[in-house]
């Protein structure tokens, strides 16, 4: 199976120079989301790319193997926008999943329960449709008597009973390739936008008596579509309440879920308790039985084992830590290795970048540490075993086995000295 994303579009109402589909949720784009949620579906994927197409080539490149970027210019549709593939996959014969780069909310439960719905069914052609209350702006799911697809009318174009129907086009489709390839050479741009719709091929599959199905969502919100910054902070409540009760209902407690932002691609052992005001984005693996916050902030590649404190205004970035380990209050841990059993102080860095070189370096602090509040390790350095470093130190060498290390400058004690100012 094949995927086609299309990610072409300006997304003029982000009021942005950052192409829409690279805009984020929790320190992930939305064509990343989307991207995940076929990587085990998919063997191939082709991202369709117009609108800032380098930035969006770049990411993909940099992020996604096969997958593939294609341009369309000028955008013409999204039919249009299909028929890019069609050099690509001119000897394909399975089928090909079609979805929009600005839906990050889609699962890949969801994308495996409709290709088995389209397989199921013997169908050519398979629409993921969905129902809304408020079906105002989509396109309206018309249905045959035997329930198959008969077409999907635009609301511009529909009647008041076709309006009054509340099931509509999510912009996802299942195709059977070998079938359906044909249909982009034959679509017509007759309408007001002079544009080639791949709603059109609903129409094209009956008249050439294929078997059209449309399969309903019935998590209306995993269709839901990035148009704007009001969507985009939407669409991130959403996805973090989708997250949170996960977790809650696999035994972890989140104190506070109005104040607690987790992201998706977190996993949290049972028995962790997260406190309130923490933000947690990007990729970590948190163990059993630890506190994390409240006012922490986990950056991504965090790696924490059991029976870990992250305490109060603790910042963590691209570090393991190891079981037993506290860091309390105040503190910046960013690409180190931590070990078990280590105590830092309120108030420690990891100083790990070099803003003239624009160097990252690593920070090594073995078992047993521990480091006293308001100390800076200049990395690269490495804190052997059972080290103890003296508050207020500064650490630019490594300090071996249960050494101490201080750098404090002696305390001076002037008597009376403030009587002179009374």
């Amino acid at each position: 199976m094949k995927s086609i994303i299309l990610a072409a579009g300006k997304g003029t109402r982000m009021k942005s120079e950052t192409p829409k589909v690279l805009h984020e949720i929790m320190g992930k784009t939305l064509l990343g989301y989307v991207l995940d949620s076929v990587t085990n579906i998919c063997d191939e994927n082709f991202v369709i790319v117009g609108h800032g197409a380098q930035k969006v080539e770049e990411f993909v490149n940099k992020n996604y193997k096969n997958t593939k970027t294609v341009l369309q210019t000028p955008q013409l549709g999204t039919g249009h926008a299909v028929s890019m593939v069609c050099p690509y996959l001119e000897s394909f014969e399975d089928d090909v999943i079609i979805l929009c780069g600005d839906t990050p909310l889609i699962t890949e439960k969801t994308l495996k329960e409709f290709t088995d719905f389209h397989k199921k069914s013997n169908s050519d052609i398979t629409v993921m449709s969905t129902i809304f209350e408020n079906p105002t702006n989509y396109g309206r799911i018309i249905r045959n008597s035997d329930n198959s697809l008969k077409c999907i009318i635009e609301e511009k174009d529909a009647s008041d009973e076709q309006k009054a129907i509340k099931e509509v086009n999510t912009g996802i489709y299942c195709l059977d390739w070998g079938k359906i390839k044909s249909a982009f050479k034959d679509l017509k741009s007759d309408n007001a936008q002079g544009e080639y719709y791949l709603t059109d091929i609903i129409e094209w599959g009956n008249s050439n008596n294929l078997k059209v199905n449309a399969f309903i969502l019935t998590q209306s919100e995993e269709s839901f579509g990035i148009n704007s910054r009001l969507n985009l902070a939407q669409a991130a409540k959403l996805m973090n309440e989708r997250k949170l009760n996960e977790l809650m209902e696999n035994g972890v407690t989140i104190v506070d879920p109005t104040n607690t932002w987790i992201s998706q691609d977190t996993q949290i052992d049972k028995d962790t308790i997260i406190y309130p005001s923490t933000y947690i984005e990007g990729t970590n693996k948190i163990g059993k039985n630890c506190k994390i916050g409240p006012f922490a902030h986990l950056r991504g590649d965090v790696e924490i084992a059991d029976n870990i404190k992250i305490g109060n205004f603790v910042e963590v970035k691209k570090s393991k830590i190891n079981s037993n380990t506290n860091a309390g209050h105040l503190s910046y841990i960013g690409d180190s290795e931590v070990g078990s059993n280590v105590n830092i102080g309120a108030g420690t860095i990891t100083a790990n970048y070099n803003p003239l070189t624009k160097v990252k370096s690593k920070t090594i602090i073995k078992d047993k540490v521990k480091i006293g509040s308001n100390s800076v390790l200049v990395a690269p350095v490495e804190v052997e075993e059972g080290a103890n470093i003296g508050a207020g130190s500064i650490i630019t060498k490594n300090i071996p086995s249960w050494a101490l290390a201080i750098t404090r400058s002696p305390l001076k004690i002037l008597e009376n000295w403030v009587k002179k100012f009374i």
